[in-house]
């Protein structure tokens, strides 16, 4: 005879049973920063809390775009191998850069204008640098000083990053001052001999500084912070240029030397006594002839897409680029990063190390050094976790073999 069961009893809850489902909690800190998931969702935040022309000139790229978009479609394409039944209790993200360690291998990449982003500027993107362990390039456009960062980081791994101007005596004391001050490691820029067609700032009139125009002033309504912020801090200028009026484009023609060749990279090499890296390598070609002419390493980009239209993958040539030089030469990727998973991918590639510009400059925008902060946790979070549903465990094993 089948059992019968009676209906579920109803009761009044007790609050001992409530207590337990109630998940409000005091809130500490930026809790919709803190509810960013990822890279993805800090671009959002950023979206929201800076001017539209502040985040265009750092969310886009030159003419359509399709340099960045296609850029992250390469990182999304990958499809990885992984092995299991392996012990990943204990991951290590710490590697070498240019012979110095780092907690993993991520460089916090130069990056122009950045107190236009947050008036913390590069101030917050270095403490976290020092923080985390990982080297920081400030950028020959930056907004704080050579000499200022140095003394507000004197432990963080600091890389100057140049442009050869027209003016080689002034280029030869940015990179003395460098040195005095205890950078260790140049980058030499040299995708940018002329300005990249970006529609988006010719479209909003981006200047340096921003301009106050009806436009800007009704955007102030609906971003009051950001520009409290800009008008009750030190003027945004840069650090190291006196001439900075008027639009990015019209800054590089005025002062970046559009007739810069390898004689440029000779005398460089000779005038430098640290570390001397070439950053917008875009061939094979050219990794060799800069690595001949005294480069100590390269980084494979596009300059995030801002430069040329429809420019080459450094994720698709950097295989080509490794390959021409061997393991003994660094090689650095950027360009569409924006996941711990893509930072595992370019390893795996052949990359040494990856550097980044705007991940961290959504952080930047979405919440000053806490935003650049939650940027590199959630890098680091998700390198760990992929490595480890990957079966490897250390740097050394992210190989071709990790791919498909």
């Amino acid at each position: 005879m089948a059992q019968r069961f009676e209906a579920t009893r109803r009761r009044i809850p007790k609050w001992q049973d409530i207590r337990p489902l109630i998940g409000f909690r005091r809130p500490t800190g930026d809790s919709a920063l803190t509810r960013c998931a990822s890279v993805a969702d800090i671009r959002a935040l950023a979206r929201r809390r800076v001017p539209r022309a502040v985040f265009d000139y750092t969310d886009g790229a030159a003419g359509d775009e399709s340099g960045l978009s296609r850029a992250r479609r390469a990182f999304a394409d990958v499809r990885f191998d992984p092995r299991v039944l392996r012990d990943v209790s204990v991951v290590d993200t710490s590697t070498e850069i240019f012979g110095v360690r780092a907690s993993m291998p991520l460089i916090l990449g130069p990056t122009g204008f950045t107190r236009m982003m947050h008036y913390q500027g590069e101030a917050a993107v270095a403490a976290v640098a020092a923080r985390e362990e990982i080297p920081y390039g400030l950028s020959t456009l930056g907004t704080t000083s050579i000499e200022d960062l140095a003394a507000a980081q004197p432990t963080l791994d600091r890389w100057f990053q140049l442009y050869v101007m027209t003016d080689r005596g002034y280029s030869k004391e940015l990179i003395d001052r460098a040195w005095s001050a205890g950078y260790r490691t140049v980058i030499l820029t040299v995708d940018t001999p002329v300005a990249g067609r970006r529609h988006r700032d010719v479209r909003n009139g981006l200047t340096i500084p921003p301009q106050l125009t009806l436009r800007t002033m009704a955007d102030m309504a609906v971003h009051p912070r950001w520009w409290g912020n800009l008008l009750t801090t030190e003027p945004l200028r840069f650090a190291t240029l006196s001439s900075t009026e008027g639009t990015v484009a019209d800054l590089i023609s005025r002062v970046f030397d559009p007739a810069i060749t390898l004689d440029d990279l000779d005398w460089l090499r000779s005038a430098w006594p640290g570390t001397l890296t070439v950053k917008g390598i875009q061939s094979a070609e050219d990794a060799r002839l800069v690595v001949d002419h005294g480069a100590d390493g390269v980084i494979v980009s596009t300059h995030g897409g801002r430069q040329l239209e429809r420019p080459p993958l450094p994720f698709e040539i950097l295989p080509e680029v490794r390959h021409a030089l061997g393991d003994s030469t660094p090689v650095v990727i950027d360009g569409g990063i924006m996941s711990g998973a893509d930072i595992v991918a370019a390893l795996c590639r052949g990359a040494d190390a990856v550097a980044i510009g705007r991940a961290y400059l959504y952080g930047l925008m979405a919440g000053g050094e806490a935003g650049v902060q939650r940027v590199v946790d959630l890098l680091r979070e998700e390198m760990q976790t992929t490595m480890q549903l990957l079966g490897r465990t250390s740097i050394q094993q992210l190989r071709p073999d990790c791919l498909r």
